[in-house]
């Protein structure tokens, strides 16, 4: 698979996540960014597709696959929600989140409740949601993933300008 599937697939579950945060949070607000994304959950996307290539090169049965898919990306995506939580906080002295009151949290931004639930997601999304999706990501023109990832270039450029500076 190309750069191509991977920006994509960055670019759809980035603005989905926007939208799915966007509806569980009354504020509305799903992050730091002016438009319509919230790349962490883009981020975790690519990042459980990568989790999920290297896994398949192993000669594993499917519940192995599975298993190993489920704590890996577990793992990873609950160091990378931590690292974003911290660096939002250090870079734009905000927290968007804070898992402090979870009987199981990690720190401030992460907590064994939430890993799994990105261990499951993950499973959700290898064996659901990609069989769906890679037909659509196949068909977007080239030319409309560089347009949008101009446009989220612009985004951050602006949103550091905006509330850092």
């Amino acid at each position: 698979m190309n750069i191509m599937y991977y920006l994509n697939y960055f670019i759809i579950f980035s603005i989905l996540g926007h939208f799915f945060e966007s509806f569980f949070y009354a504020s509305g607000d799903s992050g730091i960014f002016l438009s319509y994304w919230t790349p962490i959950y883009g981020i975790g996307t690519v990042i459980i597709l990568l989790i999920n290539k290297w896994i398949d090169k192993f000669n594993i049965s499917k519940i192995l696959k599975v298993l190993y898919l489920f704590l890996f990306s577990s793992i990873f995506l609950s160091t990378i929600e931590a690292l974003g939580g911290y660096l939002i906080k250090w870079i734009f002295d905000v927290e968007l989140w804070n898992y402090t009151n979870y009987r199981f949290n990690i720190g401030r931004y992460t907590a064994l409740e939430m890993s799994l639930i990105w261990g499951l997601s993950s499973i959700l999304l290898i064996y659901f949601i990609k069989p769906i999706n890679d037909k659509i990501v196949k068909l977007i023109p080239k030319i409309v993933t560089y347009i949008i990832i101009g446009l989220f270039i612009i985004d951050i450029i602006i949103t550091l300008f905006v509330k850092v500076a």
